[in-house]
């Protein structure tokens, strides 16, 4: 069910933020909330232990006290209201000793915002929900283990596999009687994150929320957040590590199409702005030219050398203005019910003579059964004849290879555009679709921000992986409608 009303307790002896605080409550829209607020911790035990509230507020320095002590008052009368410490500066020390006092969330003031804060309650009174139903049917660990929605694990000093929950063995895909086969290296994407998180745990005994790319058994990628802790124990082979894992796929999928969204929109912005102040000088100079064509051409063959150079110049100008409005302009789109199979053979037709040339190879993965899709032949055939070519001109070597795949389910359909050229590294990876980034000498670099907008128009998302020396791949997924 929807959280509609959140009844809170803040322990806050700052009136400054305890008043931002109730400001940041006061913006949320999704639900309503009622704050109770008291500087005096004593009087807040008395609150805890006698009032009717969904969420304690806690900061973390009040006075002589800090907010690690309610915490332990709290866990100690074995109330079960869950609770978020706030403090004023991030200090991960803070952050463990909270996290091991029992806070549900950890966050700080001066980062908070009404978004920010709205997540962590509703995350947290969710959670404490959960953890509320499973305390009145069964308090033993066992109950809290198997219900998890998110993956659990146990592991010993090796990080072999002890115990898994169902919701692990479902999310990675593996069977239960594999248990023994697994070590938690086995679904780290990156050698490199495996590696940061057993020195993390080496130094601290904790991870906490480390976002990493992880692997299911069949080799899907997966965005996850990342939890574990040592648990010490007498017997040295029961030492075992407890780690969490949520999955963040989705999630990070929405906040990537938001980001493109954004940058589309700024995009737009900027390129009508530049227009607009670029065009109106440019008029005059195009006036002044005229004038001076006419009063001196005839009479001198320089003159005349100069001015064609700069018109020129100036109808490049007003070219790059043009395609710069056209490739941020949201599309208007002539739809029509299409097969993706037609449109790639119709745009592999068109790059064929440009591989040849180059001795690439294509390969095709089509299967010839993707549903059709409501889509603008014309100007996606555009979007995806850029990035074919984009890969054409990758290859630099004689062993090129541009493979084109295409899978669905009942959710989408998913193209995948793979060439084996040279790649493109890390921070140049986070700039292809910006206007007029481009590593070709005689290139705008509008073709891939053209691209992107065509595709968002249809509401296609595009990702992009790629590895130096060893190619890239696009991947473009179309949303297919619920049924």
């Amino acid at each position: 069910m929807p959280i509609k009303f959140v009844k809170l307790l803040l322990i806050e002896d700052d009136e400054d933020d305890a008043f931002l605080i109730k400001e940041y409550l006061s913006d949320i829209e999704n639900f309503k909330s009622e704050i109770d607020w008291v500087s005096d911790p004593e009087e807040g035990k008395e609150k805890i232990l006698n009032g009717d509230f969904d969420l304690f507020l806690i900061d973390f320095y009040l006075g002589k006290e800090n907010g690690l002590k309610l915490m332990d008052f709290i866990k100690k009368h074995e109330i079960l209201t869950p609770s978020i410490l706030l403090t004023g500066r991030n200090d991960s020390k803070i952050d463990i000793d909270a996290s091991v006092a029992g806070a549900f969330d950890y966050l700080v003031k001066g980062e908070l915002t009404p978004d920010s804060l709205q997540r962590s309650i509703r995350y947290t009174i969710k959670q404490g929900i959960t953890i509320k139903e499973l305390d009145k049917k069964e308090k033993r660990y066992r109950s809290l283990f198997e219900r998890s929605f998110d993956s659990i694990f146990l592991a010993n000093e090796r990080f072999e596999m002890l115990e898994l929950n169902a919701a692990f063995f479902a999310f990675f895909g593996y069977e239960e009687n594999e248990l023994d086969q697994i070590n938690l290296q086995d679904i780290f994407a990156e050698q490199e994150d495996y590696d940061f998180c057993l020195d993390q745990l080496e130094k601290y005994e904790v991870v906490k929320d480390f976002e990493v790319s992880m692997l299911t058994k069949t080799g899907e990628l997966k965005t996850c957040l990342f939890n574990c802790i040592f648990i010490p124990d007498q017997a040295d082979e029961n030492c075992c590590y407890q780690g969490i894992i949520r999955d963040l796929t989705l999630w990070k999928k929405a906040e990537l199409d938001m980001m493109v969204a954004e940058k589309l929109s700024m995009t737009g912005k900027l390129a009508r702005t530049i227009a607009h102040e670029i065009r109106n000088p440019l008029t005059n100079l195009n006036l002044a030219l005229d004038n001076i064509k006419e009063e001196m051409a005839d009479e001198n063959e320089l003159v005349k050398v100069y001015s064609d150079i700069i018109q020129r110049s100036s109808n490049r100008i007003e070219k790059l203005m043009g395609d710069l409005l056209s490739s941020s302009k949201p599309k208007e789109l002539q739809l029509e019910l299409c097969s993706l199979d037609d449109i790639i053979d119709e745009i592999i037709a068109l790059v064929r003579d440009r591989a040849n040339l180059k001795g690439i190879k294509l390969e095709m993965d089509l299967k010839g059964d993707a549903p059709r899709l409501f889509v603008d032949r014309e100007k996606l055939s555009i979007a995806l004849v850029n990035i074919l070519i984009n890969g054409i001109e990758a290859i630099d070597h004689d062993k090129g290879k541009l493979s084109i795949s295409m899978f669905h389910s009942k959710k989408s359909i998913l193209l995948e555009i793979t060439d084996n050229g040279k790649g493109i590294c890390k921070e140049d990876l986070k700039r292809i679709f910006d206007p007029f980034y481009t590593d070709k000498s005689d290139g705008t670099g509008l073709g891939l921000t053209s691209t992107l907008n065509i595709l968002s128009s249809h509401n296609a998302g595009i990702q992009v992986q790629s590895v130096v020396g060893g190619g890239t791949t696009f991947e473009v997924e179309f949303p297919l409608p619920e049924m």
